[in-house]
């Protein structure tokens, strides 16, 4: 379970933050949590509790948000959930795919 790595390396990052920026408070942490990363939300989530027993971290809620792991085909240029669509596009059932993260450019679009 890594998850529990990726725990502490988060309040790890959040307090060394807080306590450089001169931040008091904190009430809640929003994360990311890609549908391919190999990171179980659900662990993340119940692991958050006991890492941040004790610390100024304690009293936050933790949010944890799902990105959709979604591909460009690179032979018809569709955009698709790779874990919806088990790993093949829906257009043509082509498997040759590059990551697509929402917000980027879209690779081989101008």
């Amino acid at each position: 379970m890594h998850e529990i790595g990726v725990v502490r390396a988060m309040v790890k990052t959040v307090t060394d933050y807080a306590a450089a920026n001169q931040i008091d408070e904190i009430s809640e942490i929003v994360a990311d949590c890609g549908e391919l990363s190999l990171v179980i939300p659900e662990y993340v989530e119940e692991l958050y509790p006991p890492v941040v027993k004790g610390t100024p971290l304690e009293n936050t809620k933790l949010i944890v948000n799902i990105v959709p792991g979604m591909a460009e085909c690179e032979d018809c240029d569709e955009i698709f959930n790779v874990i919806e669509c088990n790993g093949y596009c829906q257009q043509n059932g082509a498997v040759r795919q590059g990551l697509y993260h929402p917000g980027d450019p879209c690779p081989g679009r101008t």
